[in-house]
């Protein structure tokens, strides 16, 4: 037992587990990540409220944040506002002035903050009404380290001169915090891509087994299923070739039983042949005769209905249209009143596509060649049974195909039959026979061996009322 037979239950168990366990897993490293971004954020501007007191009152600065006194020709450049000059600055240099303005503790603060990549968003600071400075610098350092910029900060602290902050250990890329959380939206994106993928696929092995088996009479349908899937698949599919294996053999026994009888009854047949031969009375004679015929009829007709149930001939590639010509000059060889119709251009809708709603439609001309696979001699057989019908309850027969791009359709239409569609549609079933046709030969079995042909075809068999009379429809696969 492979690990792809698994059991439903336990996918069931493994699809209501593994969202819940994805989103507990997501939501944690959402929560940690902001927690550590906060914290980050938090250290920040501690380091702003520590950095703006020490530059007011002179004293040395924290862990963390260090003051650079600038060079005499940098001391210039920031002094006339030349910030971008500035050795050291990015290039291109993007300035963010912040001004921050005296309290009864310290002068007023000056910044100029120089990144290669933004303008820092001075509009997200919190308002400044009952702020102190030192609280005011502790925002701006919280704003910069929510950015990965790595900035060049520059101070002067009232009339002082111009120094360079170096805080690259609390403002710097390197300080902030892993922030898994895109990492966890793309992990659960993932995750539920693959659980979505499994159950889809799970549900695809029903529906493929399920159209495998819905086509199981058609062309070279298989005699027996494999598929992969579930434990409980790998049961039914079991389950149906056991039931296949079963009605196959019942089909061949009966066969075989029909066809024993079939030869068991020609030497009795024989017989009664000659043994009527010398009855004198002509009359009875030919009732004899006629019921000998009859009988050895039915049981070649039987014999044709279920070998046309086994399907045992190979199909292979044809052409309809020449098939259905041999065949009508077969019957206008004898006299018969068939004939072949060329039919009109057929407008032929297409398959819908991903950039038109609409199908498109082609027009294909009437009298190309149609080629199918198919068995070439239960389908004329099929046409022959059909073509009958029609000389027995009309005048004449008329043939022609149309065709789309999956199916062909032969049509038959008699001239003068008073059958309507509901009576010739209540005749498919076996051994059913009009109530107008005691005069007409037959068993019963021609539209029915027609109906299981056109299944094993991938078809089916309809009636319609014609301009003349009856139409009927035999649609078939065209592969």
């Amino acid at each position: 037992m492979t690990a792809r037979f698994r059991k439903l239950r336990a996918i069931g168990t493994a699809l209501v587990v593994a969202p819940f366990l994805l989103g507990v897993g997501v939501a944690w490293l959402w929560m940690q990540s902001n927690a550590d971004w906060r914290a980050h954020q938090d250290r920040a501007r501690l380091a702003g409220v520590l950095f703006h007191n020490a530059l007011a009152t002179d004293t040395p600065q924290s862990a963390g944040v260090m003051v650079i006194p600038l060079s005499p020709g940098d001391q210039a450049l920031a002094s006339s506002g030349q910030f971008s000059r500035l050795s050291g600055a990015p290039s291109p240099a993007r300035l963010t002035s912040v001004p921050i303005p005296a309290d009864a503790t310290a002068p007023a603060l000056s910044l100029a903050i120089l990144s290669r990549d933004l303008v820092y968003p001075l509009a997200n600071l919190p308002p400044r009404d009952g702020q102190s400075s030192a609280e005011m610098t502790g925002e701006v350092f919280r704003l910069l380290a929510s950015f990965c910029s790595d900035p060049l900060v520059l101070a002067q602290m009232g009339d002082a001169p111009w120094v360079r902050v170096e805080g690259a250990k609390v403002l710097g890329c390197d300080a902030a915090p892993a922030d898994l959380r895109l990492v966890s939206l793309l992990a659960a994106a993932i995750m539920l891509a693959a659980l979505i993928t499994f159950a889809l696929n799970t549900s695809a092995d029903f529906t493929r087994f399920a159209e495998l088996l819905r086509s199981r009479r058609h062309l070279g349908g298989p005699d027996t299923y494999e598929i992969a899937g579930p434990q409980e698949l790998q049961d039914i599919v079991a389950a149906v070739n056991s039931y296949l294996e079963a009605e196959r053999k019942q089909i061949e026994n009966r066969a075989a039983v029909l066809s024993g009888v079939s030869h068991d009854l020609g030497t009795p047949a024989t017989r009664l042949r000659l043994r009527s031969a010398l009855i004198p009375d002509g009359e009875l004679r030919q009732k004899l005769e006629a019921d000998i015929d009859r009988m050895t009829g039915m049981i070649e007709s039987v014999l044709t209905y279920t070998r046309a149930e086994m399907s045992v001939e190979d199909p292979r590639k044809l052409s309809l249209n020449a098939l259905i010509d041999a065949l009508v000059a077969d019957y206008q060889d004898i006299g018969k009143p068939v004939a072949f119709r060329e039919s009109d251009e057929v407008l032929v809708q297409g398959g819908r596509s991903l950039f038109m709603s609409r199908q498109g439609q082609t027009v294909m001309v009437g009298n190309r060649e149609v080629v199918v696979t198919a068995r070439p001699v239960l389908l004329q057989r099929a046409i022959g049974n059909l073509v009958d019908n029609a000389l027995k309850f009309g005048r004449r027969a008329t043939l022609s195909l149309e065709m789309d791009a999956e199916t062909a359709t032969i049509i038959v239409e008699d001239e003068g039959g008073d059958l309507s569609t509901d009576d010739i549609e209540a005749l498919v079933a076996p051994f059913r026979r009009g109530e107008n046709t005691a005069a007409i030969e037959g068993y019963g079995l021609g539209l029915t061996i027609v109906a299981t042909i056109a299944t094993a075809h991938g078809g089916s068999l309809t009636f319609e009322k014609g301009a003349k009379g009856l139409r009927a429809r035999l649609t078939i696969q065209r592969s």
